[in-house]
């Protein structure tokens, strides 16, 4: 879930238009729950092939990845490799959530209550190893790359955004900035129509960029304090002080206080050593082995492994195939990709 800095950050609403021709490194698993979880029937059934398969994930990752593609992006997903020690207990957490959820929805169901069986339907989403491998599996077909993170996903996008070998990374988290991501693109994949839960009404999501150096600059903190900030909070990796929220935590750090400091004068006891949390955040565990290259999807390739092998509709998987190319063979977008080949 990440830690919610939110309240403390200027967003800037953009249009998907304004990053064309932008290499944007997208935080995989964070999409792919996004997909699982939004994509459903209105009982939160998620979509099945025949054989009772998930499809939910592929579904999303085809038919957005061939938006963003029409707009003139260029995506890399990048995937979580082995998560740090200090998460597992969140892990942990997640997985009674899930679990949890699974049983209220269960439920719902069984007294026919569709909006409230969708909401826990939604909580209980789970991302397997099969998914993943079928996930990768479509990327290669339809020549997206991809790049598998030896430690955190949202780390290793940040570090390629640093590095300048892509513009940006996307993610719903705030945590990319905490790994220094330059520039943090939200509501990349899910921009729409969405309807609030438990309410008739609908609301348009639309991309917001962040920018870290201009945030740090009208706080008056570096990236160090804003990592205090967080750990003061409560991360994936700690639980943080109870009530203090961003706000708060920044007033804190405006006095001069480290997180140490505040744990200290509140004779709170950190559950894990902080110094070692920060330098999660500081030196994370990335690799600087990958290779980003666009390239024209296989269509036969795409089109058996969404339409024989996972039931999916061959028109509409022609229709995004169709946006792809439609992209790729407009000579501006062609004047671009020359010079990346």
């Amino acid at each position: 879930m990440g830690v919610e800095l939110g309240e403390l950050l200027e967003k800037e609403k953009i249009e998907l238009s304004s990053l064309s021709g932008r290499k944007i490194a997208i935080d995989a698993f964070n999409t792919l729950y996004q997909f699982l979880s939004i994509i459903r029937q209105p009982d939160g059934t998620p979509l099945m092939d025949s054989r009772g398969r998930v499809t939910s994930h592929l579904s999303g990752l085809l038919y957005r990845t061939a938006n963003v593609i029409k707009e003139g992006i260029y995506p890399v997903y990048v995937f979580d490799g082995k998560p740090p020690e200090l998460k597992h207990k969140t892990i942990e957490e997640r997985k009674q959530v899930r679990k949890k959820s699974m049983e209220k929805w269960d439920a719902a169901l069984e007294r026919g209550e569709k909006e409230e069986a969708r909401k826990y339907a939604q909580a209980s989403s789970r991302l397997t190893n099969e998914m993943i491998e079928n996930s990768k599996q479509l990327l290669d077909v339809l020549n997206v790359p991809y790049v598998d993170a030896p430690g955190e996903g949202e780390a290793q996008a940040s570090f390629m955004a640093r590095k300048g070998d892509v513009w940006a990374s996307a993610s719903q988290d705030f945590d990319s900035l905490l790994f220094n991501s330059p520039i943090l693109i939200r509501n990349l994949t899910i921009t729409g129509r969405r309807k609030l839960p438990r309410r008739n009404v609908y609301v348009m999501v639309e991309p917001e960029k962040i920018i870290l150096d201009a945030n740090l600059q009208r706080l008056k903190i570096t990236r160090e304090q804003l990592i205090d900030i967080a750990l003061l909070m409560g991360t994936d990796y700690n639980e943080g002080i109870k009530g203090i929220g961003p706000k708060t935590a920044l007033q804190y750090i405006e006095k001069g206080m480290t997180a140490d400091d505040v744990y200290k004068q509140k004779q709170a006891k950190p559950e894990v050593d902080l110094k070692q949390l920060r330098q999660l955040f500081l030196k994370p565990d990335v690799t600087k082995k990958y290779a980003l290259k666009w390239k024209k999807p296989d269509d036969e390739k795409v089109l058996d492994l969404m339409v024989n092998e996972f039931d999916f509709s061959q028109d509409r998987v022609q229709s995004a195939l169709e946006k792809i190319h439609g992209h790729l063979e407009t000579k501006g977008a062609q004047s671009r990709l020359d010079q990346w080949f």
